[in-house]
């Protein structure tokens, strides 16, 4: 993913830009966490919990998908703790209401530890300087638009299209300004939302 390398407290690190969302003149809004999350299928959430419940970076909303574990399944907060760690996956997934904070750094941690090749080849195919996946520039400038759709292209056509799809819809949220080129490419999460019975 592109994040930033920074050198600061983990719960000083910017994951989603929310009010940008809100105040851009494009309509960005269906990439909110949540709205992406909730168009995930189940076996999708599922895999993106996982790696959350073990990132060091994730403690302040790990706490918060406790309590909401909790309140949801009328569990003690300790109860929720002591939980086997494939039983918070599936609570965690199935979850009816989740917060943006606890879908964005779940996101963060899913691609971090899963998808680092085919964040890697993004960044390569940009030019974008990176450490395995992270960029290191925190001023990084907004792509040129047809670099961008071509490298976009390109990593669609040599990964699987929902991997794709939700990388690219967790940038859009991330950080709109420099990434909101890549929404047009969303496809398969796209489908998703427009089909029947899903929100």
């Amino acid at each position: 993913m592109a994040i930033r390398v920074v050198r600061r407290p983990p719960s000083a690190i910017r994951l989603w830009n929310y009010a940008k969302i809100g105040a851009m003149d494009q309509d960005f809004s269906d990439f909110r966490p949540t709205r992406v999350w909730k168009r995930l299928p189940p076996e999708r959430r599922l895999a993106v919990a996982e790696p959350f419940w073990g990132d060091e970076q994730s403690t302040e909303q790990q706490a918060e998908a406790i309590a909401a574990i909790a309140l949801h399944m009328k569990f003690r907060t300790k109860s929720v703790l002591g939980l086997p760690l494939e039983k918070r996956i599936k609570y965690l997934s199935t979850l009816p209401t989740i917060s943006d904070s606890i879908v964005a750094r779940a996101m963060v941690a899913y691609h971090l530890e899963r998808q680092r090749p085919m964040m890697s080849a993004f960044l390569d195919s940009l030019g974008i300087t990176h450490e395995n996946g992270l960029i290191a520039d925190e001023t990084l400038a907004k792509p040129d638009e047809a670099k961008l759709h071509a490298a976009a292209t390109g990593l669609a056509s040599t990964f699987p299209a929902d991997d794709v799809s939700l990388y690219f819809a967790t940038l859009v949220a991330q950080d709109p300004e420099t990434w909101g080129g890549l929404a047009e490419h969303c496809q398969s999460l796209v489908a998703l939302r427009q089909s029947p019975g899903r929100p």
